[in-house]
């Protein structure tokens, strides 16, 4: 049974020219969180707005001391400013949302419920209602099933950014070295207890969004290339493909025109025999290409400098001289 004490839960908000939605959202934090029988802090991340985005954050921050305001330089990007929220929360808990209200704040008792429960990481699910178009639900479908096949870490179908963790998880978050990162598949991978709210995307309130068609397939491509080796070896796999064909139907050329004097009337020229020998070359140089790609792939596993294991509870000894994650014990804090 969780221990019901009071704590401190941090809920943030990455921002890029949401000032439409900003007053509506704070709002809706309000009225939601004050049901709740926790302390709240309310992070807005400015990812580089060139709107009133950051003014009405300052203007909210002043009005109420749990608001707190992280302002970019520029533009870096949703998952920057995420990380950036992450980093500066100080809460025993966060959740992580959007600013455009399609992330349901009606949710967060559900969250710190499952989180209370003994859940280290809440992952709200979403539903596609009818109102999305047919493509966009078609391809997120095909994405997660390609992830699913070919990804190193396990991908939790139509997972959402809107999610629930756990300090122990910040705080192995926050030692992730990446640059190029996914929040959401940096938590997957770190693992730790799950629970699952489902929800129904909301229509966005205001504004135009700011992840385009283009960014979406950038992210996609991202994802392939982050979470699964599978691309970089595909050139290999295409090599050893070609050897296997090219190579037996160019032996069996040699032998039917050269050993055995065209038996088969197959009539092979010279160009034929030099167009089998280019594939086959061909083939072996991609097979070699996939042999480099091995290489490359230890490189790019010590390179993200990602610790071996990451310890959930236990002694924090066991990590003296090891590139390990061992967090403190905490007390697991309930409703």
């Amino acid at each position: 049974m969780a221990k019901k004490v009071t704590s401190l839960i941090s809920v943030i908000v990455p921002m890029h020219n949401e000032a439409a939605n900003l007053k509506p959202l704070y709002s809706k934090l309000v009225e939601c969180t004050k049901k709740i029988s926790h302390d709240f802090e309310f992070i807005f991340v400015d990812d580089g707005s060139s709107d009133s985005s950051l003014l009405i954050a300052e203007r909210l921050s002043r009005k109420d001391p749990r608001v707190r305001v992280v302002e970019f330089a520029r533009n870096f990007g949703k998952e920057a400013a995420t990380s950036a929220g992450l980093h500066a929360a100080k809460g025993d808990a966060a959740i992580m949302m959007d600013a455009d209200l399609q992330h349901p704040p009606e949710l967060i008792a559900e969250f710190v419920k499952k989180w209370a429960e003994g859940a280290d990481v809440v992952v709200g699910i979403k539903r596609y209602s009818k109102k999305e178009g047919w493509f966009k639900r078609w391809s997120s479908a095909r994405f997660y099933q390609i992830m699913q096949r070919i990804a190193h870490t396990q991908i939790t179908p139509h997972a959402s950014d809107f999610r629930l963790i756990d300090r122990r998880v910040m705080d192995a978050f926050s030692r992730l070295t990446e640059r190029n990162r996914i929040t959401r598949g940096l938590i997957d991978w770190l693992g730790f207890k799950r629970a699952y709210v489902h929800f129904e995307t909301g229509q966005r309130l205001a504004g135009v969004r700011s992840y385009t068609l283009r960014k979406l397939i950038g992210l996609a491509i991202n994802s392939f290339t982050t979470y699964s080796l599978v691309p970089l070896k595909l050139a290999g796999y295409l090599g050893v493909f070609i050897l296997a064909t090219a190579t037996p139907a160019g032996l069996i050329m040699y032998v039917e025109r050269y050993v055995l004097n065209d038996p088969l009337n197959w009539e092979l020229r010279g160009t034929a025999m030099l167009a089998i020998l280019l594939v086959i070359l061909v083939g072996l140089m991609l097979a070699c290409l996939g042999l480099i790609s091995l290489y490359i792939a230890n490189i790019h596993a010590e390179v993200t400098n990602r610790p071996l294991y990451v310890v959930r509870h236990g002694n924090q000894e066991i990590a003296e001289g090891a590139p390990v994650m061992a967090l403190p014990e905490r007390e697991r804090i309930g409703v």
